[in-house]
């Protein structure tokens, strides 16, 4: 197996070659019930060979075969049968560790197990990985809430051991960890692997205690050339013994740690210094003719087996995964105040401080100053709720698109059931939102008290919120990074604020413009608000027009246009929501 890499960084370092081989001539085989060490010197494609093993490379070229069982590879089914446990322990914070097995084990075991077998095997997972006593923690954001750096690590193998995988990668997973936490980690992987499952871990300077856990190496020079591979037997004798054999090399001290001196004796430097190219001394080895005979083997399947095949890319249904998500979501919300309860007291604020401001005004409809503070407060209660909810939900979306990255590479769900769970658990906040803020404001500024007028405040602005918070998780699913979604989300409402209809009314917009108009939902908004509120009034204001008139020439608002406007509203916010959809499925921003 080979791995290459193209990039114009290569060319600015000076780099003339096209592509940049990351791994070469890479073979060998992993069983079940062995632990295997993949090392090797910073620069050296561990990772790499990790990413393009489970699937998981999104850039560069791979030549090569990997087998399972003898059998090609197919991406789709050795999701379902593996774990990928990354270095970065990424999982929703407004969880519990409980409620996080619970949702991959729904997601990921076969349908036909049920709910209680589902829960009886999460139970002996967690006696596994010793998550028991923090069942109801919340996860929490790394480095500042919630679980420990070596409690995270533990649930990140407790996700996926709870799908029931044959095969598990974990990428340092002693990563960052202290001499204490490191020896629980390696302990709950010892345990995992005993269960007879092949497990396989990069591990970067590991001490004695934590080498000798493992059962096999597979070592890698820089450049992703192999120089050992094979078992490391009882205190690393047999890896001492093939390098101890190599001409040139010296007798490891009493006491020393085989993993550090491995890795010493192996540099480019020490290569260069002992005239030895380690790569071609394995070559050259009977230990590699052996790996060569047993990699053979292991590429023939068995007699009287057969390809594995799973009648469905997903093990749940299309509607079991919106449901589920969905449920995880929920809890997300519920337990994140910081996003529900700030927007809902912000919302009630502002509220407040527009029904004291406009008191009573929308009941003066003498003076065409009248109108304009009528649609005044409208514009202004828009534009501060609505670019709000834009805003605050972006940082949510952004957390969460990191964890959909890890779960839709696991194959838990199809992007479209995650992203309508985003979609659908908006709606009954902003509902209590919406109901709150015009409950309050509808009297306190003397709207008329109609039981349809009302409604369709509160239909206009329900619509409203809900485009522009659907236009900011939109936003952040075309944009790479959060940063650069609030840059395009302020520049968009600065054009959705110039063309809205409030600073120049529509027939006073040049006719090359007049088209963004209604490319704007903030003018739709607008329009809604104020024809269904004076668009059928009849007093005659201090111009000589009644109110009618007035708003039919001056703004072009006509009172029977007011439904195609709410359909106009339904359309926009179904357009954000599909676009946001879209993007979800259509976008990976992770480059590995």
């Amino acid at each position: 197996m080979s791995s290459t890499y193209t990039s114009i960084e290569m060319k600015i370092q000076g780099v003339l070659e096209d592509k940049l081989m990351l791994l070469k001539g890479v073979s060998g085989a992993f069983r079940p019930g062995v632990l295997t060490a993949l090392m090797g010197v910073s620069g050296a494609g561990k990772t790499t060979l990790m990413d393009v093993l489970a699937g998981r490379k999104t850039g560069g070229y791979i030549e090569g075969d990997i087998k399972i069982s003898g059998y090609p590879k197919k991406q789709e089914t050795f999701a379902r049968i593996s774990g990928y446990c990354e270095q970065n322990d990424i999982h929703s914070p407004h969880v519990t560790v409980y409620e996080s097995l619970l949702y991959s084990a729904w997601l990921r075991l076969p349908p036909e197990v049920e709910s209680e077998t589902r829960k009886m095997f999460i139970e002996e997972v967690m006696e596994l990985v010793e998550l028991t006593r923090l069942r109801q923690a919340l996860v929490g954001l790394p480095g500042v809430s919630g679980l420990s750096t070596e409690q995270r690590k533990r649930l990140t193998i407790g996700v996926e051991l709870v799908a029931n995988p044959s095969i598990i990668f974990m990428d340092e997973p002693t990563s960052g960890l202290d001499a204490r936490a490191a020896a629980i980690v390696m302990r709950t992987v010892r345990n995992t692997v005993d269960t007879g499952r092949t497990v396989v871990c990069t591990i970067h300077q590991p001490s004695i205690d934590i080498f000798e856990a493992f059962d096999e190496l597979l070592l890698l020079k820089r450049g992703g050339e192999e120089i050992f591979v094979g078992p490391l037997g009882h205190h690393s004798c047999h890896l001492i013994k093939y390098f101890e054999g190599i001409e040139g090399v010296s007798k490891i001290k009493d006491g020393y740690n085989p993993a550090t001196w491995m890795l010493e004796l192996t540099t480019s430097a020490e290569e260069l210094a002992l005239g030895i190219d380690f790569a071609q001394v394995y070559k050259n080895s009977k230990l590699f003719r052996t790996n060569k005979k047993l990699v053979k083997d292991f590429s023939k399947p068995a007699p009287s087996s057969k390809d594995l095949h799973f009648p469905t890319q997903y093990s749940q249904s299309f509607l079991t995964q919106s449901m589920v998500c969905l449920w995880k979501q929920h809890w997300s919300y519920w337990r994140n105040p910081l996003y529900t309860a700030v927007r809902l007291l912000f919302t009630t604020f502002m509220a407040l401080l527009l029904g004291t401001m406009f008191w009573n005004l929308g009941s003066q409809m003498k003076r065409q100053q009248d109108l304009f503070n009528a649609m005044g407060s409208m514009y202004i209660a828009v534009f501060f709720l609505g670019v709000q909810n834009a805003t605050s939900v972006q940082p949510v979306v952004a957390i969460e698109r990191t964890v959909f990255y890890r779960e839709k590479a696991a194959g838990m769900y199809s992007a479209l059931a995650y992203a309508l769970a985003q979609v659908l658990i908006e709606l009954p906040y902003i509902l209590v939102q919406t109901v709150v803020y015009g409950v309050i404001i509808y009297k306190m500024i003397g709207f008329e008290l109609t039981l349809v007028k009302f409604f369709w405040y509160l239909f206009f602005m329900y619509f409203t919120l809900l485009y522009f918070t659907f236009s900011g998780m939109m936003i952040v699913a075309v944009s790479p990074n959060h940063h650069i979604a609030s840059i395009v989300t302020y520049a968009s409402y600065g054009l959705w604020n110039l063309f809205s209809g409030f600073i120049v009314p529509r027939p006073r917009i040049p006719i090359w413009w007049r088209w963004y108009y209604w490319a704007c939902p903030v003018a739709w908004t607008l329009y809604g608000l104020v024809a269904s509120q004076f668009g059928d009034l009849n007093d005659t204001i201090d111009n000589g027009q009644t109110v009618k008139q007035f708003l039919g020439d001056y703004f072009g608002f006509r009172h029977d246009f007011v439904g195609v406007v709410a359909a106009g509203h339904v359309g926009f916010t179904v357009l954000f929501g599909f676009i946001f959809s879209v993007s979800v499925m259509a976008f990976n921003f992770q480059t590995r």
